[in-house]
């Protein structure tokens, strides 16, 4: 699946912790607000609602390094859509686990920063778009490990290295607003999508249609919208609306 240029694709998050759907504040352990069994009927539920692609975090791999592998494997066997997948993806024997199972694009966050040489040979094997450097940002700092470890640079600053690197896109999450329900900041999103020219999808505190028409304005390429679904703050059908960008 390939980004287009009239295009804000509108991604249901699915996040995963215990082999249940959850929304956690913040990403921290412990404040979970939603939890609903059967994750992989989740994905399906936002595939019929008319979702073109699913947003799926392992966050048991990204935040205890056991990966829900089995569940993946279910969700994979349930919906049609691509799915965009990340979370825990350690080593680059698992990444190409991965994308052999037909993972339509794979997140890679700490092991793309830590090593960048792995970016490349993912993409150069299985192509640039399948390949997606995730950058978390919070108080304008890029972090990794589960949020848990700051790096002395901003998204903006190291956006472009991760581009001539192959990746094919950006998954841009400000970890300040996320799973907070109150609304994001439009400013790092447009100094990110200047600085490269690569599609960049934003994630973190996405509440309201009118987010969503501020977003457009950015020049962002795909949104993720956890929380402000699972709490009806947005339904899905009229976020649709905003995904083609006239």
């Amino acid at each position: 699946m390939s980004f287009q240029d009239n295009k804000m694709l509108i991604m249901p998050a699915v996040d995963i912790r215990g082999g249940k759907c959850v929304q956690l504040v913040q990403g921290k352990p412990g404040s979970e607000q939603v939890v609903i069994e059967n994750p992989e009927k989740v994905a399906k539920k936002w595939e019929d609602a008319g979702a073109e692609v699913v947003h799926v975090i392992d966050l048991d791999g990204a935040l205890e390094s056991v990966t829900n592998i089995e569940t993946i494997k279910k969700i994979l066997n349930e919906v049609s859509v691509p799915i965009q997948l990340g979370g825990g993806i350690r080593s680059i024997e698992y990444a190409e686990e991965l994308l052999n199972l037909d993972i339509d694009r794979l997140i890679i966050g700490t092991m793309g920063i830590k090593n960048p040489e792995i970016i490349s040979k993912l993409s150069n094997e299985y192509g640039s778009e399948r390949v997606m450097i995730s950058l978390d940002s919070k108080d304008n700092k890029v972090v990794i490990k589960g949020w848990q470890e700051k790096i002395d640079k901003s998204a903006s600053e190291i956006s472009k290295e991760f581009q001539e690197l192959g990746a094919g896109s950006i998954l841009f999450t400000n970890v300040d607003v996320e799973g907070l329900l109150g609304g994001f900041y439009v400013d790092p999103v447009i100094d990110l999508v200047d600085s490269v020219d690569i599609p960049v999808v934003y994630s973190g505190g996405v509440t309201s249609l009118d987010d969503l028409k501020q977003l457009q304005t950015t020049g962002a390429k795909g949104v993720v919208i956890g929380s402000a679904l699972y709490k009806d703050k947005i339904k899905l059908e009229d976020a649709l609306k905003y995904q083609n960008i006239e």
